[in-house]
Order: C-alpha cells, then sequence, then structure tokens
C-alpha cells in the first residue's frame, strides 16, 4: 500500500535490525554514510539499490549532508536541521517520514534524468559500487604513529623559532608576525618595499600574491617558509593528532558528492593534499604505518592525465611516444629543442615537464613563465613551440572549447557530465577560467573514473580470493595498501594487472607500485 509509513527510531532498529530483511526494493540518501553508522552498532547493510544523493551528484544538483538541501532544490519542502535544534519524537518522526517520502518520491524522476543524461553506468557500475569500498576503508583506517607526529612537531616549532629571529633581524624590530597589519607596515613603510597596495580596511595586502613578487628580499622568503610551517603546523601535525582515534588510526572521511570534476576528497583530515613540495609535508607520510607483519604498498598511476589526454586528442605523436615506452618528458624535450635523446639534459626535461602538465591545465605564458621562473617572452615561445610541435593539440583544444560553449557541458569518457556556466559569463577572467575548466575537466574527470573502477575490481577481486590486505586510502592517482607478509606478491600482482587492464586506452596505463614500512618509504 502506497499510503505506509513507518518511522523506527534508530534504539529500536539497533536490536531489531531484521525488520530491514525485506522484499522490498530499498532507497535511500547518503549510502555510504548508512554503511559506516550502521557498522558501528554492528547492523548489518540490507541491500540498497539506489542512493538519491549519488544520482542527483550525477545530475549537477548540488548536494550537502541535509537531505532537505536537494529536496529544497526540487520543490519539496522539508525543514533544515540545524545541529543545535532538539527535536521531540514526533518532530523527528514527521521530518523521518517526509524525507523517506522525497525519497521514494523523487527517485523515479533521477533515475529518468540519469536514462537521458546515459549516466545509468556510471551510477550502478561505479559510483554505487564504489560507496561500498570506500566505506570499508573509512571503517578500516590506517595506523598514525602519533610520537612520529609529535617528534616532528618540535623539530618545526625549533625551525620556527630561527625564522622568527630572522625575520625580526630583518625587520629591526619584533612585532607580530601573524598580524597582516603589523606586517604590511614593517614591509612597506619600515623597509620601503615595493608593490605596497592598500586594502578596503586600510591596512597593506600582504597575501601570497603581493609576496611572491618580492622573494628576492630575504625577509620575504623567511615570511613565506613561516607561514607554510605554521600551516603545516596547524593543519597536519596538530590536526592529525586530534584526528587519531582511541583505536590508533586515522579514519578519513571521502567525500563522494563534492568535486565537479568526479574527485574523490577527503575531510577529517583531508588526506589528499599533504603539501608533497615541501620537505616536512613529505616527512608526514612516515607516521603512517601497517599493522603488524604487514607493509604498506602504494600502487600509483604513472602520468595518467597525460595518457588520458593523449587518448582524447588522438594526437599521434603523443599516443606513439606512450606506446613505444619513451618518457613523455623526454620526448617533448627532444621535440621542442630539436635535440637528440642523449641531448636532453636535466634543465630541458624539467621545462618539458612544465609545459606538458602546463597545456592539460590550459595554463597561460604567464603562469608557465613563474612555474619555470623565466621570461614571460621565453614561456610565450615553449607554449608556440610546442604546438608547433604538436598540430593535433591545439586543433583538439579549439574543439573541445568550441562544443564545451554550444553544449554548456562537458564529459569523461565514462559520461561524467559537468556543465560548465562560466563559458557564458560576460566577464573575460570568469570565461577564460571557464575555458580552462571545459579542458581539464575531460582530463582529471576521465582519470578518476579509471581509478574507481580498479578499486571496484580490485575490492572484488580482493573478496573473492579471501585476501586479508587491505585497500586503505585514495589520493589522487595513488591507492595505499597495508599488505601482509605472507600476500605481497599476490597483492602486487592484482593490484597491478586490475589497474593497468581496467580501461582500454589507446595508449597503455602504467602503475608504480612501491612498498614500504610507512606511507613515506612507500613514496
Amino acid at each position: 500500500n502506497n499510503n505506509l509509513a513507518y518511522y523506527i527510531p534508530f534504539d529500536i532498529l539497533k536490536n531489531n535490525y531484521n525488520v530491514l530483511n525485506t522484499e522490498f526494493n530499498l532507497f535511500t540518501y547518503d549510502y555510504k554514510k548508512l554503511i559506516v553508522i550502521f557498522n558501528r552498532y554492528g547492523i548489518k547493510v540490507p541491500k540498497i539499490v539506489f542512493d538519491t544523493m549519488i544520482s542527483a551528484y550525477l545530475l549537477n544538483y548540488e548536494t550537502k549532508d541535509d537531505i532537505a538541501y536537494l529536496a529544497n532544490n526540487m520543490n519539496f519542502n522539508i525543514p533544515i536541521y540545524d545541529k543545535k535544534e532538539v527535536l521531540s519524537y514526533e518532530e523527528a518522526s514527521k521530518r523521518a517520514i517526509l524525507k523517506a517520502k522525497f525519497i521514494y518520491t523523487s527517485k523515479k524522476e533521477l533515475y529518468n534524468k540519469m536514462k537521458e543524461e546515459d549516466n545509468i553506468y556510471l551510477f550502478e557500475n561505479i559510483e554505487m559500487p564504489l560507496a561500498k569500498v570506500l566505506a570499508k576503508m573509512e571503517i578500516e583506517g590506517i595506523r598514525v604513529d602519533k610520537n612520529i607526529l609529535k617528534e616532528m612537531g618540535e623539530e618545526i616549532k625549533i625551525k620556527l623559532e630561527l625564522i622568527t629571529k630572522d625575520i625580526y633581524n630583518y625587520a629591526g624590530c619584533e612585532f607580530n608576525i601573524n598580524s597582516p597589519k603589523q606586517l604590511g607596515e614593517i614591509l612597506f613603510e619600515t623597509l620601503n618595499l615595493p608593490y605596497g597596495k592598500k586594502n578596503k580596511s586600510g591596512g597593506y595586502t600582504t597575501d601570497a600574491d603581493v609576496l611572491k613578487k618580492l622573494v628576492d628580499y630575504p625577509i620575504v622568503n623567511c615570511i613565506l617558509e613561516y607561514r607554510a610551517l605554521t600551516k603545516l603546523y596547524s593543519t597536519y601535525i596538530d590536526g592529525m593528532i586530534n584526528c587519531i582515534r582511541e583505536d590508533g588510526k586515522i579514519h578519513t572521511i571521502y567525500t563522494q558528492t563534492l568535486t565537479r570534476t568526479g574527485r574523490l576528497s577527503s575531510i577529517e583530515p583531508n588526506l589528499q593534499n599533504i603539501p608533497m613540495r615541501s620537505e616536512y609535508g613529505r616527512l608526514i607520510r612516515k607516521a603512517f604505518i601497517p599493522e603488524s607483519n604487514s607493509v604498506i604498498l602504494s600502487s600509483d598511476y604513472s602520468q595518467i592525465e597525460l595518457r588520458v589526454f593523449a587518448h582524447l586528442s588522438g594526437v599521434n605523436d603523443l599516443i606513439n611516444a606512450f606506446n613505444e615506452g619513451i618518457d613523455i618528458h623526454t620526448k617533448t624535450a627532444m621535440d621542442i629543442f630539436k635535440v637528440p635523446q642523449e641531448g636532453v639534459t636535466k634543465n630541458m626535461r624539467r621545462q618539458a615537464k612544465a609545459v606538458n602538465f602546463g597545456i592539460l591545465y590550459g595554463i597561460s605564458s604567464y603562469g608557465l613563465a613563474e612555474d619555470l621562473g623565466i621570461p614571460v617572452k621565453e614561456a610565450k615561445e615553449f607554449i608556440n613551440k610546442y604546438f608547433d610541435t604538436y598540430p593535433g593539440v591545439r586543433d583538439y583544444m579549439d574543439k573541445e572549447i568550441e562544443t564545451a560553449k554550444k553544449n554548456g557541458y562537458v564529459k569523461t569518457i565514462m559520461n561524467r557530465k559537468r556543465v560548465i556556466d562560466e563559458l557564458k559569463s560576460t566577464n573575460y577572467m570568469i570565461r577564460n577560467m571557464g575555458e580552462r575548466m571545459a579542458l581539464n575537466t575531460p582530463v582529471q574527470g576521465s582519470a578518476s573514473d579509471i581509478l574507481k573502477k580498479a578499486m571496484i575490481e580490485i575490492d572484488e577481486i580482493f573478496e573473492k580470493e579471501n585476501i586479508k590486505s587491505k585497500m586503505l586510502l585514495q589520493v589522487h592517482d595513488e591507492l595505499i595498501f597495508n599488505v601482509y607478509d605472507d600476500e605481497i606478491d599476490k597483492v602486487k600482482e592484482i593490484v597491478y594487472n586490475t589497474m593497468t587492464n581496467v580501461f582500454d586506452l589507446k595508449v597503455p596505463l602504467d602503475v608504480d607500485i612501491e612498498l614500504g614500512n610507512n606511507w613515506y618509504e612507500a613514496k
């Protein structure tokens, strides 16, 4: 009967979860969270066939933790829950039933829209199974050694004290480095440095953009390092120590329905942007350790975005370079500088690499100049040489932007769609940003689709073959596992074969696998 709605309070459900064993199809909002919460209370999760949150995300709706946001966007009124509210039993059951009704009634509309958009494969074969894999990873967590983090924290504190002394010496006096107002006065009045610009509140602007122009002055270099280290300390040392639970592990939460490209991100803590360019940033990974009789295994797609780009653009020179197994940055350097392979210097390869990745992200000659520390004119020549060398690339990019403008969206290889309203903007800067998104999303999004598919397949094989090793983390193009000593060869083989064969591109997928006694060593 369509008119029946029951509210089962959690306390009752905890002890009688067999009420969920039903022959009905079950729908929910945020399947992954459901699995994680049920697991905490030892409740077995029934098979869920439809997640409104994932479906809405694939259709470019904005979703939040609270289902009310989506409901109100779809003309269905549910009060937004305020965490400070204490709901009466009546009010709680009324709202729960409203939510259930929304999930039930919107399912058909969402499903039909996904059908129209050709998103069913992505929904049924990627995002729904992925929710289960991510839930397992969140439940498992990863061991973190608090003492290593504390020692690093002490080291960073000492370094900060030294830098602070240096800054005071250069300034000729002591002041509060964390106060933009005081810092501005020191830099632009006391020391009279150039580029001093006042903001609305009458103080000087001291953000990274301004300071970057002043790196030739020793005090500014110190300030940039001071800022980087304080951020590292508060976010990753303090932040991570606070996230370690009683079981000695960090259980990061993956946001499956957040990014516009389809990439996963993580929160509490965010493990995806540990700054890998700074030595301390890299060292933080030392604190991530395996269980006993185990190692940490890291498997990393090598240059997956450039490979996807070669596939999507269909440019033969790029495709051949990957198929012949030549290092792509060396190949680009050979072509741009017109030298044989043995003539490519380290610096040439570095410059070619910056151009290769720059092209992916629609970088301007100004941006490239900044990355390489060369004059803008020289950077512009580089980019032009690149386009002359690979004429197909510019054609592909022009066509891609034109199609995106016409359609208002772009798609990945698995039909993940991203609407780009920025392309319609009358503001040149915003439109330009839209063009960069139109070029980058199919590349980044397709790479992410491929990795998600690999995660699901690895998980299936682990289950089928009763592997006790576990997938723990996903960081962009990299997967991290806890692998028991007696399963190393087997897991290496499963991971390598699955990741390299998961999707058929015009170029091979390449994977680097490393083992270590912590995440730092395995990288």
